[in-house]
């Protein structure tokens, strides 16, 4: 898990540099397309199999869904520093939530109701309203995180028949088209450094997906979940190193509010699930 942490925010740092001479929708579609080529070998390794589907309507929508999250935060990384990108990714869990209640009809008591506000709260203590003009790159990283936690709501309706593999590939491949429709508007042609860089970009991302994917295989979430508030860690220290941004005591009260109360959260949805169904009584 802190593998993946630590890989995220290398692809954060990248695409804020890269963007200097390159449009963050251009580096969005590199990376997808140099995603896909990483990802090709080990889905010709499971075979053609696990790529047949009949839910190719729900799988275009998770793609479509993904692209929007994905375009609105690499805008994000450009305008917001680093260790702010990681806190707002906190609040994925807290919109993920809400819309299992909200599309899947899950329940949720009261207890995780305050958490989700408690949550909330820390993300305005980051955003600060009121005081001065609020960053529109902090709007489109809320925005961003609002549109993965669909894309989470959406994976977990298809992860009911469909493979991760199936799942993961499909969503890169639709990935790409988007990316490149949005990209053309702002095309430049990259340099061989630039494609070298966007290449390790989108290894680097599809490698954090299967560390996670692998951390959340041997343990169980809860264990592994609370690893992820090193990506604030490592992009405060990014954003030091690479861009003399200090992250101000907002970004680290806010963050602390925000995990906590997604950690909170996801502890309640784990005892609630784990709580044995009640049978039924034999009639009389």
């Amino acid at each position: 898990m802190l593998a993946f942490t630590l890989l995220i925010t290398f692809m954060v740092v990248g695409i804020r540099i890269l963007s200097e001479d390159m449009h963050p929708f251009e580096i969005a579609f590199f990376r997808n397309l140099f995603g896909l080529v990483a990802l090709v070998p080990l889905v010709l390794r499971n075979g053609i199999e696990p790529l047949k589907t009949t839910k190719i309507g729900l799988l275009g929508l998770r793609g479509t869904l993904n692209a929007a999250s994905l375009l609105l935060f690499f805008l994000a990384v450009t305008l917001v520093p680093v260790a702010d990108i990681a806190a707002y990714s906190f609040t994925t869990p807290l919109f993920v939530s809400i819309l299992a209640v909200l599309l899947l009809g899950e329940h949720m008591g009261p207890r995780r109701w305050s958490g989700l506000f408690v949550g909330f709260i820390g993300a305005m203590i980051i955003l600060r309203p009121g005081v001065g003009a609020v960053n529109v790159g902090a709007l489109y990283a809320l925005g961003s995180a609002g549109f993965w936690a669909l894309t989470v709501v959406t994976i977990k309706v298809l992860s009911r028949t469909e493979a991760s593999v199936t799942i993961t590939f499909y969503g890169v491949l639709i990935l790409i088209p988007i990316t490149f429709s949005a990209a053309v508007f702002f095309w430049t042609w990259p340099s061989l450094w630039q494609l070298l860089w966007l290449a390790v970009l989108g290894t680097a991302w599809i490698t954090a997906q299967l560390c996670l994917t692998q951390a959340l295989k041997i343990a169980d979430a809860g264990l592994v979940m609370p690893f992820d508030f090193a990506k604030l860690l490592w992009a405060s220290a990014a954003g030091i190193l690479f861009f003399a941004a200090v992250p101000s005591i907002f970004t680290w009260i806010g963050s602390a509010v925000i995990f906590a109360a997604a950690t909170y959260v996801a502890y309640r949805e784990r005892q609630a699930s784990s709580k044995p169904v009640p049978e039924p009584e034999p009639a009389s």
